[in-house]
């Protein structure tokens, strides 16, 4: 059987990467989403099991002490990690499998699993990702704040990645990423010059 294929897709936090790896699976159901552990509080929007795995700090610290995650890190105050035995199970199945993980555990997963097909999202503009970390209404103000300072050192990883996505028009970016999956997304490259006015602006110091 031949094996299956991994995305991996990173974002600052407020780029849409969420929405969008949504819009991704109901348009190619046949991809299979690996869902985190995280020891973060639940939000009242969400369930056990679907968006996350939610566990205390002490079960996710044994899990790390048993090996395992593929991979995990800390972001904020939280810690997540992604499921070694659920990734492997679904690749050796031959099932393409999409992990939607900051760019610290794409980092540990491509150690991990060099063949693996990494994305980034971008935001079309720093205002825009401020815009819609406010509309969120999820975050209290000092934390939105946090989430902006660190978004630059987010995105200056973005040559450690395959493939660029800016999400302005929400269908084009879904068809960028369908693109990506089925092998023709050749002119989204990381390294596309004409992205350099955009990385410029939302690498900038604030």
């Amino acid at each position: 059987m031949k094996r299956g294929r991994l995305f991996v897709i990173s974002a600052p936090s407020g780029a849409g990467k969420t929405t969008l790896v949504k819009a991704l699976l109901q348009s190619e159901p046949r991809l299979r989403l690996s869902v985190s552990h995280t020891t973060r509080k639940m939000r009242p929007t969400e369930s056990q099991g679907r968006e996350y795995h939610f566990v205390t700090l002490a079960e996710f610290e044994r899990r790390v002490a048993a090996g395992e995650f593929l991979e995990h890190a800390r972001v904020f105050d939280n810690f997540y990690g992604t499921s070694r035995e659920f990734v492997e199970a679904q690749l050796r199945q031959g099932h393409d499998v999409v992990l939607e993980i900051d760019w610290q555990g794409a980092q540990q997963v491509r150690r991990a699993l060099p063949r693996c097909v990494t994305i980034f999202i971008l935001p079309p503009s720093r205002a825009a990702l401020a815009e819609r970390l406010a509309r969120r209404a999820t975050d209290t103000p000092e934390v939105i704040a946090r989430r902006l300072a660190d978004a630059a050192a987010d995105m200056a990883h973005y040559r450690e990645f395959d493939y660029l996505i800016v999400n302005d028009d929400f269908t084009q970016a879904v068809g960028d990423l369908r693109r990506i999956v089925a092998g023709r997304g050749e002119d989204l490259s990381s390294a596309r010059p004409e992205l350099a006015p955009l990385l410029q602006e939302l690498l900038a110091p604030p």
